[in-house]
């Protein structure tokens, strides 16, 4: 089986999915051929991607969401506004995808959330079939809880979640915990995706706070606390654009450009965790029996952090409080069972992958399927 992959590119939790789901299935006998990532001008793609992945990879126009003018959190309205402008470069890019995944060459292709797969699909309605996999089509599942947030944010997130899956002939649910699948919307429940690194690692109990940042206006709350608690190590990680490697503030306090094995062996050593409640970071905090605060940056870490609350993962706060965080991690309990859920990822994914390669796209689509 040949295998195209179709990945967004923002934040990180997409791309390191993709270089586990590549490895899993090059352990199962089959290929992938080539891996097209979404790009954005806020967001430089990560050298632990290019690192990690084996397939050729080449990158193309997408839509992201910016953050607001303090860098916090996402900003719907100026999101909407900056997409609009790019939407001649958003045309050329589904063009570009209904060329690639037409050409012949692939049995499957895998969309890592990218909303422009679901419109190549919906336009154009290619043969090959298509799975989309990630966390957020849990949120659409009958028996989610969504959190007391925004409904019309709420709602808009599943429309935009059910559109990067159109034309799509299964949508697995990355998730904390196992669930019984949603057959009527082609739902499959299925363990995260941890790469081997993760797996491999051993956990220690550090001195320090770890965290991770993906708009680096929080680094204000950080300073401001650190400002106040002098005493306690803090070690960040951020991807702002021309920071240098490691920007020291002092013997205690350090942001460092994300890089991914410094990452790993900081959270695997750290005292706690603290982070804007991106999925796949918090599934490796809580494989390592890390405790979490988390933070969130748009409504889909809203429903991150809900759903890992309810797991007993970690705590929820509008800011970096990481005095919370200390108090949460004094009685913490790492959660029972999800190590051996997230070690079952290949014997549950790559079968599911196997099957959706045997059959055909989910035709005809409209509009109305937006709201189903």
């Amino acid at each position: 089986m040949r295998v195209l992959f179709i990945v967004q590119g923002e934040g990180r939790g997409h791309l390191t999915q993709a270089i586990t789901m590549e490895a899993l299935l090059r352990a199962s006998g089959h290929e992938v051929a080539e891996v097209l990532v979404g790009k954005s001008n806020s967001r430089e793609l990560p050298a632990f991607f290019t690192r990690g992945i084996k397939a050729p990879v080449s990158r193309f126009d997408s839509p992201n969401f910016l953050p607001t003018a303090a860098n916090k959190r996402s900003s719907l309205p100026r999101s909407v506004a900056y997409n609009v402008t790019r939407l001649p470069a958003f045309a050329r890019s589904v063009r570009m995808l209904h060329r690639r995944i037409c050409r012949g060459d692939v049995d499957l292709v895998v969309n890592f959330y990218e909303l422009l797969t679901g419109i190549t699909y919906f336009l154009f309605r290619p043969a090959v079939p298509q799975v989309s996999i990630g966390h957020q089509y849990l949120f659409l599942h009958r028996d989610f809880s969504l959190p007391s947030a925004d409904r019309a944010s709420l709602a808009l997130l599943r429309l935009f979640t059910r559109a990067t899956a159109l034309g799509a002939t299964a949508r697995l649910a990355l998730s904390f915990r196992p669930m019984a699948a949603d057959a009527a919307r082609r739902i499959t429940v299925v363990p995260p995706l941890l790469r081997r690194e993760v797996l491999g690692l051993r956990p220690e109990a550090g001195g320090h706070i770890h965290g991770y940042m993906v708009n680096a206006g929080f680094a204000r709350s950080v300073s401001e606390w650190h400002a106040a608690h002098p005493g306690v190590p803090l070690r960040f990680f951020w991807d702002k654009r021309g920071a240098a490697e490691v920007t020291r503030v002092d013997d205690t306090l350090e942001f460092h450009l994300i890089d991914d094995r410094k990452f790993l062996r900081s959270l695997a050593s750290c005292r706690a965790y603290a982070t804007t409640a991106g999925f796949e970071s918090v599934c490796e905090a809580m494989y390592l029996g890390k405790p979490i605060l988390m933070v969130p940056a748009h409504i889909e870490q809203d429903c991150n952090a809900h759903d890992a609350c309810r797991c007993g993962a970690g705590i929820v706060a509008d800011d970096f409080d990481l005095g919370r965080l200390a108090a949460f991690a004094a009685s913490y309990t790492p959660p029972e069972g999800f190590r051996s859920w997230a070690e079952s990822s290949a014997a549950r994914i790559v079968p599911c992958l196997e099957k959706a390669a045997e059959t055909v796209p989910v035709y005809p689509l409209s509009l109305g399927t937006l709201f189903k």
